[in-house]
């Protein structure tokens, strides 16, 4: 029983040496202004689930879509919009972000916060089922970059649309690819049968071809 409550007690500690340092790093690194501060508010009003990105996973999707000189991105899965801030913002002059949400509620939360953002004018936000709205993409293609954030059941889906909806030298990526470990696990819900066969076609099928495809998770936010 010492050694169990021993290593429970090292796990807690851990915990909390993690949260520290993920603080620190965000302090300087990510630090949230006005309006991302006003983005989480209005999700919390308006009752959407607090699942958002960190703000190091925000600044590290900025840093790419910079670094990459992005000038067309496209989101799948908006929720309420503060991850469409951090992506708006490395958008060069004449640059665009398009994100879907199936919600309309959610919709109109993510409106609101690029407004308050100042990224109104390079992003546009459609209503609708994310497999339904894809293919109507194909004109406007191709994108630079693609953040997928949504339900994880069609994540496979997904990814073959961000693939026909790319070009080579695009950056795919795609959020809870890992999950605590249960994508390397025998599924046990549409969800994570979503994420293991994304991670099958990504890293077995993706991997040999032309697109850079970037599972993101981060060591305690899954």
């Amino acid at each position: 029983m010492s050694d169990i409550r021993s290593e429970l007690e090292l796990l807690q500690q851990q915990e909390k040496t993690r949260k520290k340092i993920e603080e620190a790093i965000t302090g300087v690194f990510a630090p949230e202004d006005e309006a991302l501060r006003y983005a989480l508010t209005s999700m919390r009003e308006a009752g959407l689930p607090e699942i958002q990105i960190s703000p190091i996973q925000g600044k590290f999707l900025q840093l790419l879509a910079a670094a990459s000189n992005a000038r067309s991105i496209l989101e799948i899965g908006s929720l309420g919009g503060y991850s469409g801030i951090w992506l708006a913002r490395a958008l060069p002059p004449g640059g665009r972000l398009i994100t879907l949400e199936i919600n309309p509620t959610h919709a109109a939360v993510v409106r609101k916060s690029f407004e308050k953002a100042g990224v109104s004018d390079r992003t546009e936000v459609r209503v609708g089922n994310a497999l339904d709205l894809l293919p109507k993409l194909e004109s406007e293609a191709p994108f630079d970059l693609v953040f997928i954030d949504a339900d994880k059941a069609p994540y496979p889906q997904y990814l073959e649309w961000a693939l026909r909806l790319s070009r080579p030298g695009s950056i795919i990526v795609a959020d809870n690819c890992i999950r605590r470990g249960i994508a390397f696990q025998t599924p046990g819900d549409e969800g994570v049968a979503g994420i293991v066969e994304f991670n099958i076609r990504a890293w077995c099928r993706c991997f040999y071809r032309w697109m850079m495809t970037i599972p993101m998770a981060s060591p305690w936010r899954w």
